[in-house]
């Protein structure tokens, strides 16, 4: 049998957070202290300027830290970018790529999110890569062909359980307040699971694979007993401690 990874909560502050909100992540760290933390892996991904604190922070706590972007070189005349290395060298862990913001605001495409998945990867990080269509691609029927196209393109060839996570955020909930329904969540993310099997083989049944896009503390429960769902990442509900463990605690009945 394939041993499955545990399940990741995953937090991304986006352009948000001063030194003026370290006490959440204090408090974020310290409450993901429990036992069930042997069970649920647990990351914070806060802007740039606060990764090395961050990490600092949470020195003795379970809680990891990663970066929300990195550029696909290590060095360079890249005004303004950092590196992965940069990210390791500040302790980080994970780094998101692909968000929908980037290649939105950013002009990311595939080839590009594939080669910063390949530099984290290089630079002994995990990347958590994110797919998801728009309201149009959706109300063309064309959801499942966009993941399809996005995983072929954005993940690297040598992914694994280890290295790669998946984020599925559908672009028009992200932040919206909407979600799709439980059936629509299901079948994406059962046709995701199958896409990676068929790419990857065992290690395809391992790579986890989050459910994004307006997660909070009323809807987490639901959200992560869909099958292949194998945790979440967490936009304006990770702001704030309270927020962000109570979505925690919705893995409590789950393991009890």
């Amino acid at each position: 049998m394939t041993e499955r990874m545990r399940p990741l909560l995953a937090g991304n502050w986006k352009m948000n957070g001063i030194r003026d909100c370290l006490p959440e992540i204090k408090a974020i760290a310290e409450g993901v202290k429990h036992p069930l933390s042997e069970k649920i892996e647990t990351l914070l991904c806060p802007p740039a300027t606060l990764l090395y604190v961050a990490t600092a922070l949470c020195s003795d706590s379970p809680l990891a830290i990663g970066a929300q972007d990195c550029h696909q070189d290590v060095s360079g005349a890249h005004t303004g970018d950092i590196s992965a290395a940069m990210i390791a060298d500040c302790f980080g862990t994970y780094v998101i790529v692909g968000h929908s913001e980037r290649r939105r605001d950013h002009g990311d495409t595939d080839e590009l999110v594939r080669a910063k998945a390949e530099a984290a990867h290089a630079a002994e990080l995990a990347a958590i890569i994110c797919i998801g269509e728009t309201e149009d691609q959706r109300l063309a029927g064309e959801t499942l062909d966009v993941l399809k196209r996005q995983i072929a393109a954005s993940v690297p060839d040598g992914a694994t359980a280890e290295t790669t996570v998946i984020a599925y955020e559908p672009v028009w909930a992200i932040g919206t307040g909407r979600t799709p329904t439980r059936p629509d969540i299901e079948a994406a993310h059962a046709f995701m699971r199958a896409d990676l099997i068929a790419r990857f083989g065992a290690e395809g049944k391992r790579i986890r694979i989050l459910y994004g896009g307006s997660a909070n503390p009323r809807n987490a429960k639901e959200l992560v007993g869909i099958a292949n769902v194998d945790g979440l990442l967490v936009g304006g509900a990770s702001l704030k401690a309270a927020d962000f463990l109570a979505i925690y605690g919705a893995y409590e009945q789950l393991h009890a």
